[in-house]
């Protein structure tokens, strides 16, 4: 009788793809609806660069030539960069909301799916920071886009190094993608009244914080620290909120049963 040998270094038959391969699947279904994801922050980036530019040339046109430098000066500190960052929280929001349970309807964990989706944000944030911070620079290369403007190179990026810049905008835009993906996971888990309660909370502690600041005194001290530590410095603080949000997502995800 021959005897029946086994090779055990053979894959089992019935062995499930890899872990990799599962965290790929949902960045692949994070990222199905593009339009979404990538198309509308480039197209409301464009129409902000849009309006932007205009409103220089207004100013431009209407200064006498030897003051349209010192008029421009002014663009330095807008705030209209700012708009993408917050979409990116809407991004984050839809992500979670529309894939979460189309995702558990194909027995995809809890664990998978955050890992997927953080690797989404990750993904999604490198690529728009590249962008963003390259713009930074084809706008200092054109003075302004030919007319002495700041929306790439605002006070808040203009004083750093590519690596700088790149790290600035790539921390600003994973924070806001960790904020949308926990309010998303809050009302998968609670609705809107977890939503609600943890922005009250959110609130009262801010408010708290300034009174604090405020009856000892301490807001010289928080604006030399703001000045010490300058824009990088800063935005590195934001991966601490940014962790802390991705963990409570995660471990509120992890009891969350999505319902109509």
């Amino acid at each position: 009788m021959t005897a029946i040998t086994h090779d055990s270094s053979a894959p089992a038959l019935n062995a499930g793809p890899g872990t990799g391969t599962r965290i790929w699947r949902v960045v692949r279904l994070n990222l199905v609806n593009k339009w979404t994801t990538i198309w509308v922050p480039v197209m409301i980036m464009f129409f902000i660069w849009l309006v932007n530019w205009l409103i220089w040339w207004i100013i431009w046109g209407a200064t006498a030539p030897a003051d349209r430098a010192k008029a421009m000066d002014g663009t330095q500190w807008s705030g209209g960069a700012f708009y993408v960052f917050v979409y990116m929280l809407v991004v984050g929001i839809q992500v979670i909301s529309a894939t979460f349970p189309f995702a558990l309807g194909y027995s995809v964990t809890r664990r998978d799916f955050s890992l997927g989706s953080a690797l989404t944000f990750l993904l999604l944030s490198a690529g728009y920071s590249i962008g963003f911070t390259v713009l930074s620079f084809v706008e200092e290369w054109t003075n302004g886009w030919g007319l002495g403007g700041h929306l790439f190179t605002s006070v808040y990026f203009a004083g750093a190094s590519f690596p700088g810049r790149l790290f600035i905008v790539f921390s600003g835009m994973l924070f806001f993608f960790a904020i949308g993906a926990f309010s998303a996971a809050l009302f998968m888990r609670w609705r809107m009244y977890g939503v609600l309660a943890i922005l009250a909370l959110i609130v009262l502690l801010i408010v708290g914080a300034s009174a604090l600041i405020t009856f000892t005194g301490g807001w010289p001290a928080v604006g030399d620290w703001f000045v010490a530590n300058g824009p990088v410095g800063v935005t590195a603080w934001l991966l601490v909120p940014t962790a802390l949000a991705a963990l409570a997502g995660y471990a509120v995800l992890a009891r969350a049963t999505p319902r109509s």
